[in-house]
């Protein structure tokens, strides 16, 4: 009988102990958390980027525009 309480014990002890590796394993490391962010404002730092890109775009493009009508004024 106590052989028997000794084995069961054993076995739950390393049921408890791959049952803890398992949880560690699972968690977020911080490397890892912080990579994630960083990444994030990588990313938004480049919509952004993207963003003034084409807002300069348009602006110089209606600058042409304009550029175009008023010599077609002092043409005309």
């Amino acid at each position: 009988m106590i052989n028997f309480k000794r084995e069961t014990m054993k076995k739950l002890l390393y049921v408890f102990a791959i049952g803890g590796l398992f949880t560690f394993a699972s968690c977020d490391s911080n490397t890892e958390n912080r990579t994630e962010e960083g990444m994030e404002e990588v990313g938004d730092g480049a919509d952004e980027l993207g963003d003034d890109i084409e807002e300069g775009a348009e602006d110089v493009g209606d600058g042409i525009e304009e550029g175009a009508e008023e010599v077609k004024d002092e043409v005309q």
